[in-house]
């Protein structure tokens, strides 16, 4: 009777990720081969080859490639959705200030990653079950930027809701900008950019810190 294949670690090859564990280094592999293939071109096969494992390895971690693309994309919305809470959990805390911190540590976030993920939001599969929780969070973080917005505009602003969305989608534009320009500023300087621009739509006034 053959024994039970080996999971959780590379069989052939230098690690991907040194310091990273199985399941780290499959996400890692499968974020460079959506992002940079496309999600239907990739196969858990090529996956699985990619980070050195049997296939049979990587379905220890991951029972389908959904999971694993679900999970990647919450990677992308649940920091900021968590650094809102904490925003939110600070009394006193001016709305303009939350509202760029949140705008600088997102765009962060999106572009912080090892790999562009976020090109992957506007897949049609997002729409069905598996990731059902990825929108549920990118809808809650939307909203935050929407309580920030409603509470920063003025009392006569009607559409505060279209505004956070305006942010929301601004934030979101790094997505592009990291795919499409050859080159572009550094991550502070862009972080500091679009908060400063996201202030500027909310506001028409520059955003002047305390």
């Amino acid at each position: 009777m053959s024994s039970a294949p080996s999971v959780g670690r590379p069989r052939s090859g230098a690690r991907r990720l040194p310091a990273g564990t199985a399941r780290e280094e499959i996400l890692d592999a499968a974020a460079e081969l959506f992002s940079e293939r496309g999600y239907a071109a990739t196969s858990t096969r090529l996956i699985a080859e990619m980070v050195g494992v049997r296939q049979a390895s990587l379905y220890y971690h991951f029972s389908t490639k959904d999971q694993i693309l679900a999970e990647l994309l919450e990677s992308t919305v649940r920091p900021s959705l968590t650094y809102a809470g904490q925003l939110a959990a600070q009394p006193g805390l001016d709305p303009a200030e939350a509202l760029h911190a949140l705008v600088r540590y997102d765009v962060g976030v999106l572009l912080g990653a090892r790999w562009n993920v976020g090109i992957l939001y506007g897949l049609p599969e997002i729409a069905t079950e598996p990731f059902a929780r990825f929108r549920a969070e990118r809808e809650q973080l939307r909203s935050a930027y929407r309580r920030l917005v409603a509470a920063v505009a003025t009392p006569a602003e009607a559409a505060a809701d279209v505004t956070g969305d305006l942010v929301f989608g601004l934030v979101e534009s790094v997505i592009g900008m990291r795919r499409d320009l050859p080159a572009r500023p550094p991550p502070e300087r862009l972080q500091q950019s679009v908060a400063a621009a996201a202030i500027r739509l909310v506001t028409g006034r520059p955003f002047h810190e305390r």
